[in-house]
């Protein structure tokens, strides 16, 4: 449920009596205190699954007069706050009053498409989806901006954007990287989606012009839009605060609800599997000093324990326990000696009648927390469980193999996996089998055979539920192989799912069938 007040709306100043407000000066902020709304300050805030990109704020005032945007955020000196990394310009005051008086066009006074940056990104999209040869984009790739780190607590797959990998705007062609992360993105956009954006690091020498921002904006549409479920803003600064008014006017009120500000790593926690994500030095860095400056470690309500799950809330007998234990304990103690792990046989079983895989984007779409959490809890206590949905099994079948203790392609393997890629054609099916029929275990080689055997009747069916061989292969791959740091680059998933690709595709040959 959503418990924020009514009246709440980002990028709006908060209500007299929301933590951070100054009792006697209007939008004051006391030294030490958090002036964003923070993820602390909703433990129980689910993101928004609900979406309608039709819905857009229609603000004329905002075009009519400079104040809508609000004099006190965009003129006069900033103060730095304490989530202010103290390397960007607090002020904006001339470059946002150039960028707004360029030629003005529809809500709040932005900047009209004048076949400039959008007419390159429109190209850009034709090129991907009509040239047989895609755009390399090695140069930019190198520098890590952007990542792909597996999925979140609610089964969906995170994106993360670190500002303090961007190169010098002397080097970086914005224009080119705007493709890059459009083709990205063109990978997982048909599935649920999260994006992490790490603020720190923004400066006045790698800061893309506003300019550019709002052709960014424009160029992520609603394809883009749709599935992405949370936006989570990583040490937000004053910037953020004036990028959102003048975008606001032209920004649906949904899109915005999925917008979080994150004053604190930790904070993150309870909707991320923060271990796998790729968190730059600067920024745990600059996550320490700030810890150090409000002078506690984890100022949360909740308590949590070193990967963010509560410790408060549940507990449940070793014996019965699945999630997060290895496929020899599960057999030894909850299986009664059955190699393949209870709730597989649960999930697959029902995921295995004809409504369940028929159904459109089956492992696609995310379900709700509270359901996920739920379930897991019951399952972990060894009782029975109804689904209410495929999309809730679906997601149930993925966390387990993704909390498994070691993944089912071992740590052993993972770097013989990716290097798949670097392989001629003819002498991958030797290695694949090598792989599986010869230095697998004889435990992760069954339940592995098992999935593959159900996936191959999804696939039999994609014609309705859209889950083709790569479609799964991107879905699983995660789940399936990760390194013992458990963070994933970019550059490591195309191998991954190559391989696993592969391995769906070709199940009957490989498993002996």
């Amino acid at each position: 449920m959503d418990r924020r007040p009514r009246n709440f709306q980002l990028g709006r100043p908060p209500p007299r009596n929301f933590p951070g407000r100054h009792p006697h000066r209007p939008g004051g902020l006391d030294e030490g205190e958090e002036p964003f709304p923070s993820l602390s300050d909703f433990h129980d805030y689910e993101p928004n699954l609900e979406f309608d990109d039709t819905e857009v704020v229609q603000q004329a005032a905002a075009a009519a007069s400079q104040d809508e945007v609000g004099e006190e955020e965009v003129c006069g000196d900033y103060a730095e706050t304490p989530v202010s990394d103290g390397t960007i310009e607090e002020n904006f005051e001339k470059e946002l009053g150039a960028f707004q008086s360029l030629a003005l066009e529809g809500v709040g006074g932005l900047p009209k498409d004048t076949n400039g940056l959008n007419g390159a990104v429109g190209q850009g999209a034709a090129k991907r989806k009509g040239s047989q040869e895609s755009e390399d984009f090695g140069d930019i790739a190198k520098y890590g901006i952007v990542e792909v780190v597996g999925d979140d607590t609610y089964g969906r797959k995170v994106i993360v954007v670190s500002a303090c990998k961007l190169p010098s705007n002397k080097v970086l062609d914005h224009e080119r990287f705007l493709r890059y992360l459009l083709h990205t993105l063109d990978q997982y956009v048909e599935e649920d989606y999260s994006l992490v954006y790490f603020h720190h690091g923004l400066n006045s020498k790698n800061k893309p012009p506003l300019t550019w921002l709002w052709h960014a904006y424009k160029a992520f549409d609603r394809r883009y839009r749709k599935n992405l479920k949370a936006l989570y803003l990583v040490h937000p600064t004053n910037f953020i605060r004036i990028v959102w008014q003048v975008f606001r006017p032209a920004i649906s009120v949904k899109f915005g609800r999925k917008m979080m500000y994150v004053n604190y790593l930790h904070e993150l926690k309870q909707h991320l599997h923060l271990e796998q994500v790729c968190i730059p030095k600067p920024v745990q860095e600059h996550d320490d000093r700030l810890m150090q400056r409000l002078g506690s470690a984890k100022p949360t309500s909740s308590q949590t324990n070193d990967v963010g799950v509560s410790t408060s809330t549940f507990h449940c007998p070793l014996e019965t326990k699945q999630f997060g234990m290895s496929l020899q304990f599960i057999k030894e103690h909850c299986g009664k000696g059955h190699p393949i792990p209870p709730v597989v046989r649960a999930t697959v079983s029902y995921l295995s009648h004809p409504d369940a895989l028929e159904t459109e984007g089956i492992f696609r779409r995310s379900a709700g927390t509270a359901m996920v959490k739920t379930i897991q809890e019951k399952i972990d206590l060894g009782e029975e469980v109804e689904f209410q949905s495929p999309h809730v099994a679906a997601v149930i079948l993925k966390k387990f193999l993704r909390e498994l203790e070691e993944p089912l392609m071992t740590f052993e393997l993972f770097e013989t996996i990716v290097h798949f890629c670097d392989l001629p054609r003819d002498d991958r099916p030797s290695l694949v089998k090598n792989l599986i029929l010869e230095r697998l275990p004889m435990d992760n080689y069954t339940v592995l055979k098992y999935v593959a055997q159900f996936l191959s009747k999804v696939m039999d069916r994609s014609d309705l539920n859209k889950m083709t061989s790569p479609n799964l292969a991107v879905v699983f791959g995660p789940n399936l192989c990760w390194s013992r740091d458990q963070q994933m680059s970019l550059a490591n998933i195309q191998p991954i799912n190559m391989f696993f690709d592969y391995v769906f595709s070709h199940q009957e040959e490989i498993f002996l069938v």
